[in-house]
């Protein structure tokens, strides 16, 4: 028994909690990770938004002191839980069911470190946000992989590769990865109108906010993120006098919508786009047999965390792509 371990306390893992205590210890697992995405993985990816919330309100606290998100705890500090974040007092709520696996799930590569699966469109990635479970949490059940994490994200609507690590320290290498860029997406959308110039370098300072509906959205602001994507025209049509284009896109950052948004403020918003994209851009894309965001991850490129060798995957075109093909030829 590890010398931090203390009465009325939890090792910060899974296997660990015991859904009693008011405070867990973090165990070496966890050793400089952010407080934030220990929780997380600990109480579960649905109460993201709830643990984010206390911890900006200062309610959580390690040893004894209020902290942010960004803080990195370490092996045997004492994390304090406010009650609304201890299970015993959701028994209220109904037990969640065991999720049901994923009929025909496509596995591009997976070793003893990772697994790298072509998502398909319209599978949410975490449960929350009115989905009892996501893409993550199904996969541990059925794979039984309970320190399944995913290494990025992909929106609801993309398909395409989407990287998970099988351990922690997979998992930090490939978000070290992310984060300094070593690690590298293609994206492939099909997209309204004739981009010019036809290669090009997207510049944008992204931020979320709340449309006058009271709809979420990321806008383009001075005071966002800065976001940086290459664009690539592969290839131009038109249907019935209306253009359209096929892109390849590389992000140089992983920002909430980024493609979407920075396209939809070239003119050019990705096609199917129903957070983005204009009335008549939807009703275009249904002309011809369209159906869903036209965005998919075709290929990713990191190095192998245990093998330290560059890797190289591509997810297939997507078969709900099929009306696109005669443009193809």
């Amino acid at each position: 028994m590890p010398p931090f371990k203390q009465t009325g306390g939890i090792l910060a893992s899974s296997e660990d909690y015991t859904k009693q205590q008011a405070f867990i210890f973090i165990s070496e697992n966890e050793n400089n990770s952010r407080i934030d995405r220990v929780l997380c993985r600990i109480l579960g990816q649905d109460k993201r938004n709830l643990i984010l919330r206390l911890i900006r309100k200062r309610n959580v606290r390690v040893n004894g002191k209020r902290v942010k998100p960004e803080f990195r705890v370490h092996t045997g500090d004492k994390v304090f839980l406010p009650a609304s974040l201890r299970p015993e007092n959701q028994t209220q709520h109904p037990v969640k069911k065991t999720p049901h696996p994923i009929q025909n799930l496509d596995i591009i590569h997976e070793d003893d470190d990772l697994i790298l699966i072509n998502k398909t469109a319209g599978m949410v990635v975490h449960g929350g946000s009115g989905h009892d479970t996501g893409l993550i949490e199904r996969l541990k059940n059925q794979l039984n992989l309970p320190d399944l994490r995913l290494a990025h994200r992909l929106d609801k609507d993309t398909s395409g590769c989407l990287l998970l690590a099988k351990n922690l320290g997979t998992l930090r290498s490939l978000s070290e990865q992310f984060r300094n860029h070593d690690a590298h997406k293609t994206y492939f959308a099909w997209v309204a109108g004739h981009p010019y110039p036809y290669a090009g370098r997207l510049r944008s300072k992204l931020i979320k906010g709340v449309t006058q509906n009271g709809e979420r959205m990321v806008i383009n602001h001075k005071e966002g993120q800065e976001a940086v994507t290459d664009l690539q025209t592969i290839l131009l049509c038109k249907y019935h006098q209306q253009t359209f284009s096929l892109v390849a896109l590389h992000p140089h950052h992983g920002r909430t919508h980024q493609l979407r948004v920075q396209l939809q403020h070239e003119g050019h918003a990705i096609l199917g786009d129903p957070k983005y994209a204009t009335k008549e851009d939807l009703k275009f894309y249904r002309s011809f047999g369209g159906k869903g965001l036209a965005l998919h991850a075709w290929r990713l490129r990191f190095t192998h965390p245990k093998t330290g060798k560059k890797v190289d995957f591509r997810a297939p075109w997507p078969k709900r792509w099929a009306h696109f093909n005669p443009y193809l030829a």
